[in-house]
């Protein structure tokens, strides 16, 4: 085997330029083998490289080795020169460019290079998939035109409401709609939807309307807190095969807890609001299945009941908590009379800690024909209080587009000038066949 020729001592190291001195066998900088570097060629004659380095003047180098020998040369040493000799200063064996400053001594690179297995340890999640767009939000005013970010529709110019101020909700064959109203400032209205199926497997259909007491503190988280409690209660209870009557009457009971619990204020809070009562609401509701309609109320919202023939009467089917059903109920007043005076919507039921002793109302019908249920608050029946006057507002087909005849009463209200809050749930009696579901909330 033929023998490298050692070369004299470097002015500077090749791999990392600095000085050495000579007789060196190291470089005491990087402990690059000095032994290992070939005398320098007298020209520069071009070679093949499969890497990116180029040939250079000890600038443009490879990363130093450690102190020691140099690796094991590539399985196939650099070609001849352009003129088909080995490059000066290179032998048979000998592997290394001559004075280029780039090291081959290491072994070949493979043409692919498999892919190795991440670790999971250190695997970086990968970044979650764009969320689809929202769908353009339609203008509550015109219903055609599209709702900028700032909160204005393009078409009209219509401000929107807050969330709260108007809401919608369908679910299954009932629907309810909730709005601010025309002169309030904030909507004291909520109200909790839903459907199921029983135990002995018919579908039933649950709607419940609670109604803010203005004079009362945060009237409107009493209305949500109520409706949400009676609510959940009134479909557990008829998933657990609790009679509807029974099942009414414990979700307004459910609901008055929850509404007195927002009284459990700390110490202070009330000595900075000394003159403020509790919170309070009222609280009307109704199940409807296969062939019963079951009501249940404290305060003054109701529940009408409107054939899909309108030939047949229509009916009130709740008795208001109130000093005006109390004018007439007692013989003092007619019932026109009473509900002119100014005292008319003084109510004497109501859910909160400071109520009287809770009496839920309930009732039960079977009506012989289908209709729809309506169920309201005062914001409504204000403005078509008797049975005949509701019939007329209900559109005809309420009962199959219970969505829809929430919202044309809703806009009645509106078009009569929008006093109060108003909110209006509308059931199909009887309840259509449907799957299981659950309770829907604003």
């Amino acid at each position: 085997m033929s023998q490298m020729p050692r070369q004299a001592a470097l002015p500077k190291c090749p791999s990392c330029a600095e000085p050495v001195e000579p007789g060196d066998l190291f470089c005491g900088a990087c402990g690059y083998d000095l032994s290992a570097v070939p005398a320098p060629p007298q020209d520069h004659p071009t070679l093949p490289m499969t890497g990116a380095a180029a040939p250079g003047n000890g600038t443009d180098r490879a990363a130093p080795w450690p102190a020691g020998p140099a690796p094991a040369p590539p399985a196939d040493p650099p070609g001849p020169g352009a003129d088909g000799a080995a490059p000066h200063g290179q032998e048979d064996g000998d592997e290394r460019s001559a004075g280029s400053g780039v090291r081959f001594d290491r072994p070949a690179e493979p043409d692919e290079y498999p892919l190795q297995a991440p670790d999971p340890r250190s695997a970086v999640p990968a970044a979650p998939a764009a969320a689809p767009a929202a769908p353009a939000r339609l203008c509550v005013a015109c219903r055609t035109g599209r709702v900028d970010d700032d909160g204005y529709c393009e078409n009209c110019g219509h401000a929107q409401p807050r969330e709260r101020d108007h809401l919608e909700r369908e679910t299954g064959p009932v629907a309810a709609v909730s709005d601010r109203g025309l002169r309030h400032h904030r909507n004291e209205d909520a109200f909790a939807v839903g459907h199921t199926t029983l135990p002995d497997g018919t579908p039933a259909a649950l709607a419940i309307v609670c109604d803010g007491v203005s004079s009362a503190t945060r009237p409107d988280a009493a209305s949500l807190a109520a409706s949400r409690a009676a609510g959940d209660t009134l479909l557990a209870g008829l998933e657990h095969g609790t009679h509807p009557q029974a099942a009414m009457h414990e979700a307004i009971v459910a609901a008055a807890h929850a509404v007195n619990a927002l009284a459990d204020e700390p110490a202070t809070a009330r000595e900075h609001a000394p003159h403020q009562n509790a919170p309070a609401c009222t609280i009307v509701g109704a199940v409807v299945t296969s062939g019963l309609l079951v009501v249940g109320w404290v305060g003054d919202s109701r529940v009408y009941w409107v054939p899909t023939d309108r030939t047949a009467p229509s009916a009130r089917l709740t008795e208001d908590d109130s000093w005006a059903a109390q004018m007439v109920a007692a013989g003092l007043m007619s019932e026109a009379e009473a509900y002119a005076d100014e005292r008319a919507h003084a109510i004497t039921g109501w859910l909160g800690a400071d109520a009287y002793e809770l009496e839920p109302h309930t009732a039960c019908f079977q009506p012989d024909r289908p209709g729809a249920v309506v169920v309201c608050t005062d914001g409504l029946w204000n403005y078509a209080e008797t049975p005949q006057e509701m019939s007329e507002v209900v559109p005809p087909d309420a009962a199959t587009r219970p969505l829809h005849g929430a919202q044309v009463l809703v806009g009645h209200a509106l078009d009569g000038g929008g006093h109060d809050n108003v909110t209006v749930a509308v059931l199909p009696f009887p309840a259509p066949p449907q799957g299981a579901g659950s309770a829907g909330r604003p």
